[in-house]
């Protein structure tokens, strides 16, 4: 079994963000629709190819990443206690998120810092630890060889991912690294493309499950679990 179910947040799968997003992806992880064309002036084939990584995980911030389950549970499980936990807990506001490189990597994110956000994600991550199978000794190196710090290889080894806790960035990843000759031509499109979007006030009020049946296939959005039991 290589099924591995990941904790994201992502926004309504009907609202302009999502549409945005999913167009400039080039794929909707939430119904599968697949999308052609230009979008800002870059050629569909090239913006493809900068974005083969965030295509295939979906339009997401990631909360409790990818994992396998551990013995014993199952996806009914994860499903009930994600709707226990998200309905006690309430909506709160991110504030606008604006374009920004991170490592090379143009992703969307918060203006501003925010603490809530911070320990939001801080329990998820460790409400959700029991449902995860441990870490394989191959997929701990490759992650170890990318240049972790002392504390990020801390934190991978307890939770199977270095960027949780103070190492947490929430980011809505756009692109793959980027050369730096297509840098400024992708960020200059990714700024006119989200533009119309990026004033909104961001509300996080729902956890979203997504699922990769197999190894290297596509993450698919499969069920929303909505803060304080609304929707």
């Amino acid at each position: 079994m290589t099924e591995r179910f990941a904790i994201y947040f992502a926004p309504p799968a009907t609202g302009s963000l999502w549409e945005r997003a999913a167009t400039w992806l080039g794929r909707d992880a939430a119904d599968g629709d697949t999308f052609d064309g230009p979008v800002a002036g870059i050629d569909r084939t090239r913006l493809l190819n900068l974005t083969q990584s965030a295509n295939r995980y979906g339009f997401h911030a990631t909360i409790k990443a990818p994992m396998a389950l551990a013995d014993g549970a199952d996806e009914a499980d994860l499903r009930a206690a994600l709707t226990r936990f998200a309905a006690e807990r309430s909506s709160f506001s991110l504030g606008r998120l604006k374009l920004a490189s991170l490592d090379g990597f143009l992703a969307l994110v918060p203006e501003e810092a925010n603490e809530t956000l911070q320990d939001f994600a801080a329990h998820v991550v460790e409400s959700f630890e029991v449902f995860r199978a441990p870490m394989s000794v191959k997929d701990r190196a490759a992650r170890v060889g990318k240049g972790l710090s002392e504390r990020q290889v801390e934190v991978l080894d307890a939770y199977g991912y270095p960027y949780v806790f103070e190492e947490f960035r929430f980011h809505m990843t756009l692109t793959d690294r980027l050369a730096a000759e297509d840098a400024t031509d992708i960020a200059n499109a990714a700024n006119t493309w989200f533009a119309p979007v990026l004033g909104d006030e961001m509300i996080i009020d729902s956890l979203s499950l997504y699922v990769e049946s197999e190894k290297g296939r596509p993450f698919r959005r499969v069920a929303e679990f909505p803060l304080g039991g609304n929707g």
